[in-house]
């Protein structure tokens, strides 16, 4: 059986003419903001990419099929579509099979994106370790998607409403590279510093190219993390936001 890809005539033509591609989340359209925010968000996401030189590709599922980017009229429709379902790696196929609308998350982005041979992809925040997870065993597939699909995830590090210690250790038990993009310090999605260090640093973005491709010529599986730190003018403080957490 074919995976069921329906390129957007954007994403195609990048493809075809073999441009770069960035593969996006559509769970921040569905579950992150209410409607119409959502939709002005997710168009200003993709706007950014085309500045900096790259084609968008949002995924989503959507009549059966695995979007690879949204034309104006799809994204605007899944913005203002109720119920979609929240799709990882568990119910993508099952979601698929039933036709209904779904939203990617970062484990399910990650494997569409590998599936339409799109090797970077853009979010706000990894999933990770939850607090409690001692007792609820709540732990994001995000982390072992990371481990076993080769997409180089760029992120302003993972959420901070987690246990970050514990979610630095659960990816470096399964060997995901963490790479701080030019800082020494691990970001924690609002703040810049979340008062752990990144494991790993890199200041040029062909290092980190060059750091994806190797892991394929090594035989090793998996991807490798980006934290992107956020803008200091948007940040929320560390220490401003923990005692909220």
């Amino acid at each position: 059986m074919t995976p069921p890809l329906l390129w957007s005539p954007e994403a195609a033509a990048a493809r075809d003419e073999g441009r770069p591609l960035v593969a996006l989340e559509s769970t921040i359209i569905t579950h992150g903001l209410p409607h119409p925010r959502n939709l002005e968000v997710a168009r200003a996401v993709e706007a950014a990419v085309r500045e900096a030189g790259a084609v968008p590709a949002t995924m989503a599922v959507m009549d059966g099929a695995i979007r690879v980017g949204l034309t104006p009229d799809d994204l605007e429709r899944l913005a203002a579509t109720p119920s979609v379902a929240k799709l990882s790696r568990a119910d993508l196929a099952a979601t698929l099979a039933s036709g209904r609308a779904g939203a990617t998350t970062v484990a399910a982005t990650m494997i569409c994106a590998r599936l339409a041979g799109i090797e970077v992809f853009a979010t706000g925040g990894i999933g990770g370790v939850h607090r409690g997870a001692e007792a609820s065993w709540d732990v994001s597939a995000d982390l072992h998607e990371l481990a076993r699909t080769p997409v180089t995830v760029v992120a302003a590090g993972a959420k901070a409403i987690l246990d970050l210690p514990r979610t630095l250790e659960v990816l470096e038990t399964l060997g995901v590279p963490v790479i701080g993009w030019r800082t020494d310090a691990f970001p924690a999605f609002w703040s810049r510093a979340s008062g752990l260090p990144a494991p790993l640093r890199m200041d040029e973005s062909a290092a980190v190219a060059r750091a994806h491709r190797l892991r394929g010529a090594l035989g090793i599986e998996g991807g490798q993390l980006l934290a992107n730190p956020i803008p200091p003018e948007a940040e929320i403080p560390a220490e401003i936001l923990a005692p909220l957490i």
